[in-house]
């Protein structure tokens, strides 16, 4: 698989009036070809989530942390034994069983096939640099975003189509919440939340497992706002929240994505943002609520 970014080439026209609301829309529909299938696994214990990403123009399709074969690969077969995907290839976060443990089963029912992931990841065959593109498909650029701490090996991927946005955060950023610090620090901790938070705000996010209800439910034991009340009500209205929020709203209700505010220094003890990221972390380590 290259790797080479595929530049769109630029031409300079001639000022010409706004386009009416119809043909902005019609326009916006003809850029969109990404399609984000989510693919839940372990419900009710581990509560992942793996996801096919389809280039609807090619149907050219990947999938992210296929980490439960029995799940997903009925969806892979059924996919693409009715001609809905061409398989390309598997994308990992990082390299826990939960994760990319699913590696070699999948290749072995689709011999060949790239596997793109952090280097510790099962059977990885590119491991792409930080900030480096791919492409899936004709319509969808993917860009590795390094963000070393839940592993070291972690990487975001974000995607774009020209018209839709979104990042698989695997164990790195949750809805309302972030991953453990297995493998790093609060300071790494803080700049791969730093590096997601400067993503478009309209970036949809895709984690790595289901786990915002409780994560709610210790932000609003932090600090309590109208954007974490308004995250509780979608959670008790819906069982599954992975692309129904953006970058935007983490930064609003996310207490690990507010570590420089006055309200969440005053309820940690803490002035230091990377010690207020550590206290964060260790109360949720305990939170019981």
């Amino acid at each position: 698989m290259s790797f080479a970014f595929r530049a769109s080439a630029r031409t300079l026209a001639k000022a010409a009036p706004t386009a009416s609301p119809i043909r902005q829309l019609t326009a916006s529909i003809q850029k969109r070809t990404m399609h984000v299938q989510s693919i839940p696994m372990w419900t009710g214990s581990h509560d992942n989530y793996a996801y096919v990403v389809i280039d609807e123009k090619t149907k050219d399709a990947m999938v992210v942390d296929p980490a439960n074969p029995p799940e997903v690969l009925p969806v892979l077969k059924e996919l693409v034994d009715s001609g809905k995907i061409n398989f390309k290839g598997i994308i990992n976060t990082h390299h826990h069983r939960d994760h990319a443990g699913g590696n070699a089963e999948l290749l072995g029912q689709y011999p060949g096939i790239p596997v793109i992931g952090g280097k510790d990841c099962d059977k990885v065959t590119t491991t792409p640099k930080h900030n480096e593109t791919f492409p899936i498909g004709e319509g969808i650029q993917v860009r590795a975003i390094h963000t070393p701490c839940h592993t070291q090996d972690s990487i975001c991927f974000y995607m774009e189509d020209g018209a839709e946005r979104v990042v698989f955060t695997g164990d790195t950023l949750f809805i309302a919440g972030c991953g453990r610090f297995f493998e790093g620090t609060a300071e790494e901790m803080h700049e791969a939340l730093s590096r997601l938070s400067k993503l478009p705000k309209e970036t949809k996010v895709y984690p790595g497992h289901e786990y915002t209800k409780s994560n709610i439910k210790f932000g609003r034991s932090v600090i309590d706002t109208v954007w974490m009340q308004k995250l509780e009500k979608f959670c008790d209205e819906n069982a599954e929240t992975q692309g129904k929020f953006t970058i935007e709203d983490e930064l609003r209700h996310n207490v690990f994505m507010k570590v420089e505010e006055p309200e969440i220094k005053q309820v940690t003890g803490k002035t230091d943002k990377i010690e207020v990221m550590q206290t964060l972390r260790d109360m949720k380590n305990s939170f019981k609520g």
